[in-house]
């Protein structure tokens, strides 16, 4: 039961919640938004570098190159920077569901 609900709420963020933000505060392009903000999903590729690639009852947050706490400070530096903004939004977004899923451990 618990399972189902941690891996629908940690997709539902992954995918929904961006839709609504890009919805909220990019109204007038928030498809391109969206789309954006769910490409930053590719930074699940540093998985790739773990020696088992998906580890389910594992916080990726500073366990994986991109997802280390330097690296969101990274993106957060970026957030303010307006060309970056929308892809930083993304990555901030993509570790705050990760830090949420480390919660249910």
């Amino acid at each position: 039961m618990w399972e189902v609900l941690r891996f629908c709420t940690h997709y539902g963020l992954h995918f929904l919640f961006p839709g609504l933000v890009a919805f909220i505060f990019f109204r007038k392009q928030w498809k391109k938004a969206w789309l954006l903000l769910v490409l930053t999903m590719l930074v699940d590729l540093d998985h790739f570098l773990a020696a088992d690639f998906f580890e389910a009852n594992r916080c990726s947050i500073d366990f994986h190159p991109l997802h280390s706490y330097y690296a969101i400070a990274m993106y957060l530096v970026l957030f303010f920077v307006p060309k970056t903004r929308i892809v930083a939004l993304g990555l901030l977004l993509h570790m705050a569901t990760d830090y949420q899923d480390c919660m249910w451990m």
